[in-house]
């Protein structure tokens, strides 16, 4: 893997007494799948923030593919790292899905074959291909939140972040939409994920950063960062239920993080008991 996006010493604040970013420093790999967690008001969206411009830093720099971010506009970084609102509705405006994920090609100013082209295939990524001339505001709240990631797909992207995409969904709108990531990380994608639901980091992230009041407090694997008890509870999260589940019961390392992962320690063991006992 090579570096997509680097914060150097970063530190940012909306006023010059209160910074709500403190001397963060990280690299981001292309094909990276990164969940950013920590409590409120620890400064998850602001660093997912810096990561296409749309804030600038205060001190220290933010380079993507080696450029530093304030020497080019958010349209300019768009082509490279998209940003994908908690809210989708304040990404969509258009009177159709179609215009909705055409909106950002056209504004490249590409030819209307390349247009069509590449709203065809984003709809086709999301499973909304039949749904292209509906209007975007009378769908429920998942597909509303695949048409803003379509209309991110559609400018084709290396890297896609995504403030709380599963808020406000049911259980299979959260399915879907994760399912999605996977599907677009495995496409190539790298893709960077601001979220408070720790099954979902557990079952989907490959790299954790945990934020707390403006610091990168730690950096690994879920399977590393959830093994850290004391950072967890500083950064105000708490590991999944699976998790301190194996804790409690005593399960040596690498604890499951998921059911599935549990499913197959408690048949491993039954099978290891079986054969001590034969």
């Amino acid at each position: 893997m090579s570096s997509l996006i680097r914060f150097e010493n970063v530190s940012f604040g909306y006023e010059a007494d209160k910074q709500v970013l403190k001397d963060v420093s990280l690299n981001v790999d292309r094909g990276e799948l990164i969940a950013i967690i920590g409590g409120n008001g620890s400064g998850k969206t602001t660093l997912a923030k810096h990561c296409n411009g749309l804030y600038k830093p205060t001190s220290g720099t933010v380079t993507v593919k080696g450029r530093d971010t304030r020497e080019q506009s958010v349209a300019e970084l768009s082509r490279t790292v998209t940003y994908c609102y908690q809210n989708p509705d304040h990404q969509i405006f258009q009177s159709t899905i179609f215009e909705e994920v055409a909106f950002g090609p056209k504004n490249l100013g590409l030819p209307q074959t390349e247009i069509e082209q590449r709203v065809t295939e984003a709809l086709a990524a999301v499973g909304l291909e039949q749904m292209r001339s509906a209007e975007p505001y009378f769908s429920s709240k998942g597909t509303r939140q695949k048409i803003a990631v379509a209309s991110i797909l559609a400018m084709k992207p290396e890297a896609i972040v995504l403030d709380e995409p599963t808020t406000g969904l049911d259980y299979r709108g959260v399915r879907d939409i994760m399912a999605l990531l996977r599907k677009l990380h495995q496409a190539g994608h790298t893709i960077i994920v601001v979220t408070h639901d720790m099954k979902l980091v557990a079952e989907y992230a490959l790299r954790v950063l945990v934020m707390h009041q403006g610091r990168l407090l730690c950096d690994g694997t879920p399977q590393e960062v959830f093994a850290r008890q004391e950072v967890l509870m500083k950064a105000q999260v708490e590991a999944p239920a699976v998790y301190r589940f194996g804790v409690a019961a005593g399960w040596s390392e690498p604890v499951p993080l998921t059911l599935e992962q549990a499913k197959v320690r408690v048949t491993e063991e039954r099978m290891l008991h079986e054969t001590r006992s034969s």
